[in-house]
């Protein structure tokens, strides 16, 4: 085998398992401009999301709402507190609480936020979870897992925003809760942000 075919043969795979990951990727929901994607994780019991939409706001202003941690909780989906924890660099870190129906135990996360600028004017924040970050709060589930990032990309007069997360919500949660939120959490919280950053 010559090294042309094995660099066809290479690309081939390549394209094969590009595709094979982007068709992972579920639509499930296209509703007000946003679309909602979920992902089966491998090993999890609890599915991806990502959700996608357009923003008319420049950058200076979302990046504006998305440091205002204290203030989020109107446009997370959700959220009935969050406080940021420390700031250091390009790095912080942010507390949060979750509402969540009867029965179920209301939960609590901690997450450190890493911030990327990017030559073409983008932004990656990626989301790790560090449960361990405070002691467990009284009556109130640790979130065990978070995993994810938002990304902001410039397209002409709008910015393209991107919200993708999987999480495992820690101890137990109904089947219809779980499939519920992974579907709410990214759609009404592109559509809160999206409706702060827009006023005018």
């Amino acid at each position: 085998m010559n090294r042309c075919t094995r660099a066809l043969l290479g690309m081939a795979a390549v394209l094969l398992i590009n595709s094979a990951q982007a068709a992972q990727w579920r639509l499930v929901k296209d509703e007000a401009g946003i679309q909602v994607y979920l992902q089966a994780i491998p090993g999890s019991s609890f599915q991806a999301f990502r959700g996608v939409t357009r923003m008319h706001v420049d950058m200076p202003r979302l990046l504006a709402l998305q440091n205002d941690v204290n203030a989020a909780c109107a446009w997370i989906h959700a959220c009935s507190e969050q406080k940021l924890l420390k700031h250091q660099g390009d790095l912080s870190w942010a507390y949060s609480r979750f509402r969540t129906p009867w029965p179920v135990r209301s939960r609590d996360s901690i997450v450190q936020v890493k911030t990327v600028r990017d030559a073409d004017g983008s932004i990656t924040r990626t989301l790790r979870g560090v449960a361990d970050y405070l002691p467990r709060q009284p009556g109130l589930v640790r979130v065990s897992k978070v995993e994810g990032f938002w990304t902001f990309t410039p397209r002409g007069d709008e910015i393209e925003v991107v919200y993708q997360v999987h999480s495992d919500p820690g101890g137990n949660v109904p089947a219809w809760l779980a499939n519920t939120f992974v579907v709410d959490a990214p759609f009404n919280t592109l559509l809160g942000l999206r409706e702060l950053a827009e006023q005018q």
